[in-house]
């Protein structure tokens, strides 16, 4: 039994598999360590910088209001999400596909980046309301820019020769789209899916910032005029948190997608 549980670590240490674990882990946590020495050494009260220890036990203690404001928050950054790839997607095939929509449709999206989306935010407020259709309209304008983007680029980096090939068996352009586009797409798209993962919570968060009664972009805009910062950042934790297991959900979508490339 020893023998196979030295063997099973020596495997993780000989492919580096291990440290690749530890290593953030141990980073964070002396990070933390130094954090809270530096709040002991100059004596640094709780409303102006939070010690970690203080952090975690506003964690505890308000539970049950943030992990209310988190659904809420995570309701609207999956749901916006889900729209932006749909959206990239269908986008990125239209201006692919029709030299006139790339030279009309393709720097409008470009430039529509160009414009905060905190001057946006209020118009939408009055434009649809106050309520979630207008925080996934926010997340849709900032996570669809990079989706589009990447897979308009996976596009046209596919392989010329395989597409001349299909053209001789006379070969429609949706099936050269499927057979040859698609696939050599499909990691750009997917890295696409990854930024915009973590871009959809930032889009969530200004949302209800703006004009909103609940989720944690709220409460962390209520929470500074009360000096309530432990709350504050303990909302940024679990904000970072989000964003870690919609990169991680997104990343194992790649991997199972991109498994037999």
């Amino acid at each position: 039994m020893f023998q196979i549980i030295f063997k099973t670590v020596k495997k993780y240490f000989e492919y580096g598999k291990f440290l690749s674990i530890i290593s953030p882990l141990i980073l964070i946590f002396l990070l933390l360590i130094i954090w809270q020495i530096g709040i002991l050494i100059f004596d640094t009260p709780n409303w102006m910088l939070p010690s970690p220890v203080a952090i975690f036990q506003e964690i505890i203690d308000s539970k049950n209001i943030l992990f209310k404001h988190s659904l809420v928050t995570l309701n609207e950054s999956f749901w916006g999400l889900l729209l932006a790839i749909i959206l990239g997607v269908i986008f990125g095939i239209i201006i692919f596909s029709f030299k006139t929509a790339e030279r009309s449709v393709y720097p409008l999206i470009i430039a529509s980046q160009t414009i905060p989306i905190i001057a946006i935010a209020p118009l939408l407020l009055i434009w649809v309301g106050p309520g979630i259709l207008s925080k996934i309209i926010v997340v849709v304008l900032i996570s669809f820019f990079p989706v589009v983007v990447n897979l308009i680029d996976g596009f046209k980096n596919a392989d010329k020769d395989y597409e001349k090939m299909l053209k001789t068996f006379n070969a429609s352009k949706i099936q050269i789209l499927l057979k040859i586009h698609f696939p050599f797409a499909l990691p750009y798209l997917l890295s696409g899916i990854k930024i915009a993962s973590v871009s959809s919570i930032i889009g969530a968060v200004i949302g209800e910032w703006v004009g909103s009664t609940e989720g944690l972009g709220w409460l962390i805009k209520v929470s500074s005029p009360q000096f309530l910062t432990e709350r504050m950042f303990a909302s940024i934790v679990i904000l970072s948190f989000m964003a870690i297991i919609l990169f991680s959900l997104s990343w194992l979508l790649e991997k199972f997608l991109l498994r037999n490339y």
